[in-house]
């Protein structure tokens, strides 16, 4: 025997659900149109009227840590760089034990371009991420002696086009840019790759709009690590990285202390830089997002709850507010969530363009999203057992409120 109440109930569960899809599209409304256009992938290096008559010199900072895997097909690039200028490489190798610095001394003695010094920074001290001393070391190294006006922080696992350099030289000098930043474009080649990569991009500029990050006097700062030129005179009034030794997400921090020294910055995928380092499966992914995300939400538990709650609403419900409103035959709960899914998959599919990669995965982007609400659930974990962030063997705690801030 039906419960009287039965029907109303369920008419009230049935409306409670699709007032939540709705609100899951007006976000998706609310990002695409007024979050700096996120979803764009046209933002590249400011194009310049005239190349500089005199080129300043450069030094590139290269920090290594068991990079013997990635060098051969990094380095060369690095040292073949087509630059009308003075400009020398600096590998700062951190303590490698896989033979690094001798790796890349080999792979220089047998190319014919840039000069490069191998050096090493010593132990790291307290209070220091490994990366930030060595980029310490190797900035310290580059301007001994008088030293270059512009650095080129750039990873072990980056390779460059032969004119990178001097594209990014003639924007910064044409642009009038202190910092200029370029988001390589990582490996995707294996199936998790190609559903994990393009997706960490595409909420990386969600996050920092590029093009908010870009204006005069812009409160959004970003960057991207693996290649940053930067010039002296901005390092040396942003005191970095000094200022931001204890900086697990490096990249923003470096980005917001040149901003706030009064740096113009800019941000922007690339077309000629691109990551070598390969992350065949689950695994090596899961490691490469989860060691930073806690960090990246504060170490705070509300923030991490608000991401969980948002991500869910943002992301999930609508495939699932569609798939079921279809099967009970809930038009309204169907409509809305098929409409937020397809402005999901539709903001989406330029940075799949990018990766050359088919339209198909925008699809799985709601499976994707999950993916990383547990990477950064299992972030948060690994820092309540102490553990904090873990790379290349070391492992950093939350900084200390006495710590210089980021």
């Amino acid at each position: 025997m039906t419960h009287a109440g039965g029907p109303r109930r369920q008419t009230a569960r049935v409306t409670w659900l699709t007032w939540v899809t709705v609100v899951s599209l007006l976000a998706w409304v609310w990002l695409l149109l007024a979050q700096g256009l996120f979803w764009r992938t046209d933002v590249r290096l400011p194009a310049v009227a005239a190349e500089p008559r005199e080129w300043p010199d450069v030094a590139v900072v290269v920090p290594a840590r068991d990079e013997a895997q990635v060098l051969p097909r990094s380095l060369p690039s690095v040292l073949a760089q087509r630059y009308p200028g003075r400009a020398e490489v600096v590998l700062v190798d951190d303590g490698s034990s896989d033979g690094t610095g001798e790796l890349a001394r080999g792979l220089a003695d047998r190319a014919d371009g840039l000069p490069l010094r191998v050096v090493s920074p010593g132990p790291v001290p307290e209070g220091w991420t490994g990366k930030l001393w060595a980029v310490r070391h190797g900035i310290e190294v580059a301007t001994s002696s008088g030293g270059p006006e512009f650095l080129l922080l750039t990873d072990a696992d980056i390779a460059h086009g032969p004119d990178s350099l001097r594209h990014l030289v003639a924007a910064a000098e044409g642009a009038g840019l202190d910092m200029v930043s370029q988001m390589a474009r990582l490996r995707v080649a294996t199936t998790w790759e190609r559903l994990i990569v393009p997706a960490f991009v595409y909420f990386f500029a969600q996050l920092y709009p590029f093009r908010r990050v870009n204006r005069p006097r812009a409160r959004t700062a970003a960057a991207a690590g693996g290649c940053v030129l930067i010039r002296r005179s901005a390092v040396e009034r942003a005191r970095v990285p000094d200022a931001i030794r204890h900086a697990v997400i490096d990249d923003v921090a470096l980005a917001r202390a040149v901003q706030r020294a009064g740096g113009r910055i800019w941000l922007g995928l690339a077309d000629e830089v691109d990551s070598v380092r390969p992350y065949p499966g689950l695994a090596e992914l899961w490691r490469m997002v989860s060691r930073s995300a806690y960090a990246q939400l504060r170490h705070s538990a509300v923030l991490l709850a608000g991401t969980v709650l948002g991500l869910l609403l943002v992301y999930v419900v609508p495939p699932l507010a569609a798939i079921g409103g279809a099967l009970a035959g809930d038009r309204w709960l169907c409509a809305a969530g098929a409409a937020a899914w397809a402005l999901m998959c539709g903001t989406y599919l330029p940075m799949l363009r990018y990766y050359r990669q088919p339209p198909w995965p925008a699809l799985l982007l709601p499976f994707t999203a999950v993916l990383y609400l547990l990477m950064t659930v299992d972030s948060a974990v690994q820092h309540a057992r102490g553990r904090g962030a873990a790379w290349k063997g070391r492992t950093y705690a939350r900084p200390r409120p006495d710590d210089a801030s980021a």
